[in-house]
């Protein structure tokens, strides 16, 4: 199958599920925002104070091009930031570029991880964090299944629940 692509909101445990499914198959694995952040030398929250979102974004854009025009992680595992498929042409190129899996997780689930995360999110950052998951849900929720081929809840599953369904689909690819 080569490339499963992990998308879904901030906080609905994409990076965590990626990494587990990466070692249980011994694939490689890559965190888009880890990735920008050790290219551009500083965290995701400088990138947006200094920068803004827009300019965030752009990298986003740019490594997404990268990695489906490359053999990073061709075989491998990739988990999104939350806003990733926010752009349409971010969406039609995880089409081209792999398997795409909706992390879907309720509000209520992702709302009680952010409130105590918040401060590490810049979409977050002196925000009412309840508020700003339903207008960014509201914003978001129909790209994610434009973009996705599965979409698998999470809510009331435990971590290896998630992670054998993603083995599932990944094996079905390949």
């Amino acid at each position: 199958m080569g490339r499963i692509i992990l998308e879904g909101f901030m906080g609905s445990g994409k990076s965590t599920y990626g990494r587990i499914l990466s070692g249980e198959f011994l694939l490689s694995f890559a965190d888009t925002d880890k990735e920008i952040e050790k290219a551009e030398g500083c965290s995701i929250n400088a990138i947006f104070e200094k920068h803004g979102e827009e300019y965030f974004r752009d990298l986003e854009t740019s490594y997404l091009r990268k990695l489906c025009g490359s053999d990073i992680c061709k075989d491998g595992v990739v988990s999104l930031g939350g806003g990733m498929p926010v752009r349409e042409e971010n969406r039609r190129l995880l089409r081209e570029c792999g398997t795409v899996v909706y992390i879907r997780a309720s509000r209520e689930l992702l709302k009680e991880r952010l409130r105590e995360r918040s401060s590490k999110r810049p979409l977050l950052k002196g925000e009412n964090v309840d508020e700003k998951v339903d207008s960014l849900m509201d914003a978001r929720e129909e790209l994610y299944l434009d973009a996705a081929d599965h979409v698998l809840d999470i809510d009331g599953k435990e971590i290896y629940e998630v992670v054998n369904k993603l083995k599932m689909i990944y094996n079905r690819g390949r």
